[in-house]
């Protein structure tokens, strides 16, 4: 039973009876759950949103990102503790009625739906250059067919990852992916400082900001996104107070930052404006240790993707059935999500796009605007008032973001060129390889 709600911080806030027994979580383990939560496949377009606006400009819409999305967490929970509920879906329901409920269950659907698109398009990416590097695998084999791996994969282990009924059968995937991913930023750190200097940098390449920097906008929040993690991570705390969970949203975030941060600077001072959306196509097909890169970050979108893929189901299911489904029908609409995902990442290849549009249409609004709106509507006083002030610019802020930024995706999409071995790479020296005697 839920106890009476208080917004005063320190004070306990919303919460439910359990089972005895049940397993809370230590602060320190919060914290690695909620840092896991938003340092996943996102970070890869973060050196190409860099590109975007410009480095030290890039650099402060990032800061400006964490900083938004640290402030949206906590007022999700205040906004719990103003309703009485629990979950972003029942906040939203009891602030805006049904049809607010539906549009929330729109943008949770499109968000994991277009990003396991993205982590397709990244595993045709990565992994025909890993293959590449087999001995008699050369780009005409099969093995670096983009289209060939991304079916392969697919058949091999995100379908029958996805086929799983219940996710705490996956509980080992995060721990694994979060170790993936921070080997993939060491190696690209390590290549900042010895594969950089070899590369000329482009015209331009210090500029304070570039005049396409809200596209930049679209990519960081689709990386910085864990709000449908946010209640349920609160309920697990040992103590679920305002004061604690506010301890742990800035610890968690702040930690991202700088992982993000470090990503993105090295990536971006290495091949400056011949960044691309996804970073590894910018390494050499030779390059061992970007080689090694990729096989981590491939292998860490394949155990990711399925996460995504459990928060698809159950939208799709709850939208169109009213029970449990039977082991058929879970099937065939497991079937059903992951060929029209498939399709869709086979046809497209141009990653940067894909970020821009997740972040643009998805991630904006569930990070700025809906958080914001629930708060305003359910706070007491004046709509002006001082604690009202910055919700109010996160809504106007996400509308400007949204707008422009979609028009500016369509208008100037991303120069896509998936598969081509860039000009730098004809140097041995640059590829990270011996010359032949």
């Amino acid at each position: 039973m839920a106890q009476q709600p208080s917004s005063e911080e320190g004070t306990t806030l919303i919460t439910h009876e359990k089972p005895a027994g049940n397993p809370r979580s230590s602060t320190i383990s919060a914290c690695f759950n909620f840092i896991n939560s938003i340092i996943g496949s996102g970070i890869i377009g973060l050196p190409y949103a860099l590109n975007q606006a410009g480095l030290p400009f890039g650099l402060l819409l990032l800061i400006v990102v964490a900083f938004i999305t640290d402030y949206s967490i906590i007022l999700l929970i205040r906004g719990g503790n103003l309703s009485g509920t629990s979950s972003y879906q029942s906040l939203v329901q009891n602030t805006f009625g049904f049809p607010g409920f539906l549009i929330l269950s729109a943008l949770q659907f499109l968000y994991p739906f277009i990003a396991m698109i993205s982590y397709n398009i990244t595993i045709g990416d990565t992994l025909t250059k890993v293959f590449q590097r087999i001995p008699g695998v050369g780009p005409d084999h099969i093995l670096a067919e983009r289209h060939f791996v991304i079916v392969l994969s697919t058949l091999a282990f995100t379908l029958p990852l996805s086929l799983y009924r219940k996710i705490k059968k996956l509980g080992r995937v995060s721990l694994l992916s979060m170790v993936l991913t921070l080997t993939t930023v060491t190696i690209a750190v390590i290549r900042a400082a010895t594969l950089g200097p070899q590369i000329p940098p482009t015209e331009n390449a210090w500029t304070f900001a570039k005049w396409n920097a809200i596209q930049a906008v679209g990519v960081m929040s689709f990386a910085f996104i864990c709000h449908h993690n946010s209640f349920l991570i609160y309920g697990s705390l040992e103590q679920p107070s305002l004061a604690h969970w506010s301890r742990v949203t800035h610890v968690s975030v702040g930690s991202a930052l700088i992982i993000s941060a470090a990503f993105a600077v090295a990536g971006y001072t290495t091949f400056t404006g011949y960044t691309q959306g996804d970073i590894f196509e910018n390494y050499c097909r030779n390059d061992n240790l970007a080689t090694f890169g990729r096989f981590c970050f491939g292998l860490s979108i394949i155990t990711t993707f399925p996460l995504e893929f459990f928060v698809t189901r159950e939208l799709s299911t709850n939208a169109i059935y009213s029970r449990d489904l039977s082991k058929a029908e879970h099937v065939v609409v497991t079937l059903l999500i992951i060929v029209v995902c498939t399709s869709v990442s086979l046809v497209y290849d141009c990653l940067g796009v894909v970020l821009e549009l997740n972040g643009i249409l998805s991630a904006t609004p569930l990070i700025f605007i809906i958080p914001s709106v629930c708060f305003l509507k359910l706070s007491t006083g004046h709509l002006f008032q001082g604690e009202n002030v910055i919700p109010i610019i996160l809504v106007i802020t996400g509308l400007f973001v949204m707008i422009t930024g979609l028009t500016m995706t369509v208008l100037y999409p991303e120069d896509c060129s998936h598969g081509v071995e860039m000009f730098y790479c004809a140097n041995a020296n640059v590829s990270g390889t011996v010359p032949p005697a």
